[in-house]
Formats: structure tokens, C-alpha cells, sequence
């Protein structure tokens, strides 16, 4: 079973080309017009060991609509490739340390979109990134993908630091809720359905 997919997005404020392979091999290639997000999206593909291409481009305003739109777009691509999700571990949770700062990242692929963010940041900007978009970007994701996100920072002083924890965290907790587990039956959930 092939779990990839292409999907594109045009709209008045926004073109985004995206291609995700759930099984890939960790390669990212990815240009956003927002730096520091480029490097979380490559962070988050390596560590959750998918193939993530994105080329976007977006209005000029700010960059709420081209983070809000990836958020969109790798969310409906999630949902795509996982298909009928069976054999799938849907459940995950990961704890990863960045130097002071520890993140928590929860998952249950679910059908069921939720988002529970707890992340207190102290800085308007990382780089090129305004803070306030990354809760944004997480609820588009998950409103897309139809999972229920549960994201938090449970410490740490730096910014930066807190963020890449939480890109980090997140590619680990969907490679493991997205891997076929050979023990595991048909679709997992008592419903016999996961839509």
C-alpha cells in the first residue's frame, strides 16, 4: 500500500504545490518565503521520517495565510495518504527535550478534529516567524488531517528552542501513530470506521 499523495491549493492569497510520502526516508524539500518555518517543516520530516516536498508562495500582507494554508493543505494530505487507516497504531505520544526546554506532542488519529495547544511564548518573532501563527498552523493541521492534537510546552526559556521541540516531537508522534503495526487488525476503532 502506497500511503502518498499530491495536492495543490490556489486561492487569492496563496499557491501551494505539496507532495507527502508517509513512508519515505526522512527527505524534505521545502520553500515557504518564511525561513524559520522551512527549517521546523524539515525538522518535523526528518524526525517523523516522511518525504515532504512544498513550494508556496503567499500575499505579501504578512505570513499568516501561507502558514495558515501548509497547515491546510500537509493536514488534507495526512487524511489522503493514511487512506482506511487500518492496521494503523493511531495513538502516540512523544516527550522530547531541546537543551532547557521539554515538549509534549499527543495524538490520536481519530477522525475527529480537535486541537488542545498549551504553548506560552515569550517573543513576537522567531527569525522571520510571528509566534502567534504556530497555533494557527496547528489548528489548520489538525482540523485537515481529523486528528485530535494535543500540544504543549512543559518548560524552557528559549523560544526557538521550545518551538523545535515541538516540530520535533510532532514528526515522532505521527510516524509512530501512522505505522502499520502487523499486529494490529483491521481498522482501529470499535466502530469498524475512521472517517
Amino acid at each position: 500500500m502506497k500511503r502518498k499523495v499530491t495536492l495543490n491549493r490556489t486561492t487569492a492569497e496563496t499557491a501551494i504545490q505539496l507532495s507527502l510520502n508517509i513512508d519515505g526516508n526522512g527527505q524534505c524539500e521545502v520553500s515557504t518565503e518564511v525561513g524559520f518555518f522551512d527549517h521546523m517543516l524539515t525538522l518535523f520530516t526528518k524526525h517523523g521520517g516522511f518525504d515532504l516536498t512544498i513550494k508556496a508562495t503567499g500575499d505579501t500582507a504578512d505570513n499568516h495565510h501561507v502558514i495558515e494554508d501548509i497547515g491546510i493543505l500537509l493536514g488534507k494530505a495526512f487524511y489522503e495518504a493514511l487512506g482506511d487507516k487500518a492496521g494503523i497504531n493511531r495513538y502516540a505520544f512523544q516527550l522530547t527535550p531541546m537543551d532547557e526546554a521539554l515538549c509534549r506532542v499527543c495524538v490520536d488519529i481519530s477522525g475527529r478534529s480537535y486541537l488542545v495547544y498549551d504553548v506560552p511564548l515569550t517573543r513576537e518573532f522567531i527569525g522571520d516567524f510571528e509566534t502567534e501563527l504556530l497555533e494557527e498552523f496547528f489548528m489548520a493541521f489538525a482540523s485537515n488531517s481529523k486528528i485530535s492534537l494535543h500540544v504543549a510546552s512543559l518548560y524552557g526559556s528559549n523560544n526557538h528552542h521550545i518551538v523545535e521541540g515541538i516540530f520535533k516531537s510532532l514528526g515522532r508522534t505521527l510516524k509512530e501513530a501512522c505505522a502499520i503495526n502487523p499486529e494490529n487488525k483491521g481498522i482501529p476503532s470499535t466502530k469498524g470506521i475512521i472517517e
